[in-house]
């Protein structure tokens, strides 16, 4: 009998349906045997910070506080944004923030940086050259000559 694991993982998705698809197609080539997809939740990062480091196998739930002045009441305001850091330890999720951060003009405090049970992150890409959406196909046929456009119409 095999042993059951559960891993979590953070895909790049526009639906909960393509999250799915991409995580089966992801997972196939480094398990073998049946997986399943227990759940799916919409996860609360504004950004993913990625880091080129060989050492970077850690994934940190980081909290920024951006403060900002009121114009009316002269008063301090912070908003709260939470953001995933790819670093190997603490210290360098928080390194990595203020590398990112620091190249901007807005003032900011580090309010919780924690890591996570992550085990990776699956940023979307794009489809290769040859790998046309059906419909670009279709557009490129009619544009050619095809039965489609028999009447002569100019296709925008």
């Amino acid at each position: 009998m095999q042993k059951k694991v559960i891993e979590t993982y953070v895909v790049d998705a526009l639906s909960f349906t393509e999250a799915e698809q991409r995580i089966m197609e992801e997972m196939s080539s480094y398990i073998s045997g049946e997986f399943e997809v227990n759940d799916i939740k919409r996860a609360a990062y504004k950004e993913i910070f990625f880091s080129d480091e060989e050492m970077a196998d850690r994934w940190y739930k980081t909290k920024l506080q951006f403060i900002t002045i009121d114009e009316k009441t002269e008063k301090e305001k912070r908003s709260n944004v939470n953001y995933l850091v790819q670093a190997g330890t603490l210290n360098g999720a928080v390194k990595n923030i203020d590398e990112v951060m620091g190249g901007t003009m807005i003032d900011y405090v580090i309010s919780s940086v924690a890591e996570t049970t992550l085990m990776d992150v699956f940023e979307y890409k794009k489809k290769e050259k040859d790998d046309k959406p059906e419909y670009e196909d279709f557009e490129h046929t009619v544009e050619a000559g095809s039965p489609g456009n028999q009447e002569g119409q100019e296709i925008a």
